[in-house]
């Protein structure tokens, strides 16, 4: 079966996109391209070229997508992926579900990376990016940021912070000052959080921010 021109032109986007970011875009991100806006009909399409034989599909991984045949290594090389557990958004609420040691299955979402970006994915986990707070950092509200798992942090890590008195998590950058913890944002508009050490519990460090570059509705 012949593809048509879009059809085509979502292969392509597709190609080139992963070729140059080192991930497959989003459904968004190819319906922005392509000058769609149904999701549903960018799934249709992505359909055929699975049907042909040209890409292969995870639907329940964000960015599950992957080129396949000859021709992807002729114009890709041998990329392989890491999966990683999204955890849900990073927002004022419940503790942040960590996954535990040695933990080998998550039943909900993952995201899949190049292991160029993420040689090895142990210890990681992503969140969804709740708010404007870290504007400045270059991280806007939807993107996805990819977190080590970790306990402790440098002075201007940027961390997922659970704040045990105000019963809520955040995304900001760690400061030690004195007797007090300084958790910065990065907006200029929003003032910074001062807390007692004792009530601050550091769960992961940003490593890798993963930018939603636009939104279309449904």
């Amino acid at each position: 079966m012949a593809l048509s021109e879009r059809q085509q032109k979502i292969y392509e986007f597709i190609t080139k996109f992963t070729r140059e970011k080192g991930r497959p875009p989003t459904i968004r991100e190819i319906g922005a391209h392509v000058g769609i806006s149904s999701t549903s009909v960018v799934n249709y399409n992505l359909n055929i070229l699975a049907r042909e034989g040209l890409i292969q599909r995870e639907k329940e991984v964000s960015r599950g997508l992957r080129i396949v045949g000859q021709q992807a290594k002729a114009l890709l090389g041998e990329v392989t992926t890491v999966q990683i557990p999204l955890l849900g958004k990073i927002a004022a609420g419940s503790p942040i579900p960590l996954p535990t040691e040695g933990m080998t299955k998550w039943d909900g979402e993952m995201i899949a990376l190049t292991r160029e970006l993420v040689p090895n994915a142990d210890g990681l986990f992503a969140l969804e990016v709740k708010g404007n707070s870290m504007i400045d950092a270059l991280i806007n509200d939807g993107d996805i940021v990819v977190m080590k798992k970790q306990e402790v942090a440098e002075n201007g890590d940027m961390c997922a912070v659970w704040l045990k008195d105000k019963n809520e998590t955040t995304l900001k950058r760690v400061y030690r000052e004195k007797n007090r913890i300084r958790l910065q944002p990065m907006n200029p508009t929003l003032k910074p959080i001062y807390a007692d050490p004792r009530d601050v519990r550091i769960q992961g460090k940003v490593i890798l921010v993963v930018r939603q570059l636009q939104k279309l509705p449904a």
